[in-house]
């Protein structure tokens, strides 16, 4: 068996030039094998599609206009406000740029963004809720702008955060920042997770396993799923051109959590603090560019 990059070959696995055919009965016995056509191979193997410079240059546009929002978003987050009213802030600044918000009619969701305040983790619906000062809220926004998509969140503070809410958000923006350094060609999926994990634990938070990264781009979700715990070593490698968010939730309790009555908003079972940050990152020859870039 050949060991491409670490990852054991075997004789009857599709050949890693992207031909198609069985390595046996293609590079196996060359002596100069044809060079790894990863577009290929990954998608024939991983169903994930491996995305072009116009492609990565169209989802970057995309990601600008949705950092845009989120700051948009941050600037009118005050107590009193509902999160209805932010809902429509990022929905009609989305429009207004050409976009379309992407969560709006998926699956049935009833909004244009996500809204998660204090112990919600993650699909948040927007309603008549009023942040009060003190809380924390997560807003989730992902467009899709000429038929490309890009997905980023940002957990804010309402007021005057009181020290837990300071540690959970801090918690979660350095969570991601852990696993930047595993984004990189030849590192593995796990690898992420492993560094979220670690970083998340050791300061005694949890991570929510139920809600993962996700490739996105052509889509607004696509393979490879992306955990937020995990191995080193293990799990699909990353190679060149793949995209994907990475999105840590972090629990300051335990990780369990239930789903309420509206069959979307995900909530901590112990009801303690939970925070979230994501961007969407494409790997490139030498590391890694975030396509929603905001500061960590």
């Amino acid at each position: 068996m050949l060991k491409n990059n670490g990852k054991k070959i075997g004789r009857n696995d599709p050949c890693p030039c992207g031909s198609g055919k069985k390595y046996k009965k293609c590079c196996m016995n060359k002596e100069t094998p044809a060079p790894v056509n990863y577009k290929n191979l990954y998608a024939d193997k991983y169903n994930i599609r491996l995305k072009s410079q116009k492609d990565i240059e169209q989802i970057r546009v995309c990601g600008k206009l949705v950092v845009e929002t989120l700051d948009l978003v941050e600037a009118a987050i005050e107590p009193g406000v509902t999160t209805d009213e932010l809902n429509t802030l990022a929905h009609d600044f989305a429009v207004k740029n050409g976009a379309t918000p992407a969560p709006l009619n998926y699956r049935g969701f009833p909004k244009s963004i996500c809204t998660s305040v204090n112990e919600v983790i993650c699909h948040g619906i927007p309603g008549e809720l009023e942040l009060k000062d003190g809380d924390i809220v997560n807003v989730d926004v992902t467009h899709n702008l000429n038929g490309y998509y890009a997905d980023a969140n940002k957990t804010f503070f309402v007021g005057e955060p009181g020290p837990e809410a300071k540690k959970i958000v801090s918690v979660a923006a350095q969570s991601l920042k852990a696993s930047l350094e595993m984004l990189k060609p030849g590192n593995h999926i796990g690898d992420i997770g492993w560094a979220i994990q670690r970083y998340a634990e050791g300061e005694g938070c949890s991570v929510v396993r139920e809600f993962v990264g996700h490739g996105v781009g052509f889509e607004f979700h696509e393979p490879p799923q992306v955990p937020h715990y995990g191995k080193r070593g293990k799990g699909i490698m990353l190679v060149p051109n793949m995209v994907f968010t990475v999105e840590p939730m972090i629990n300051l309790g335990k990780a369990d959590l239930f789903i309420a009555d509206d069959n979307w908003t995900a909530i901590t079972a112990d009801r303690k603090l939970s925070a979230q940050f994501e961007q969407t990152f494409v790997i490139t020859e030498d590391g890694f560019e975030s396509l929603t870039p905001f500061e960590l």
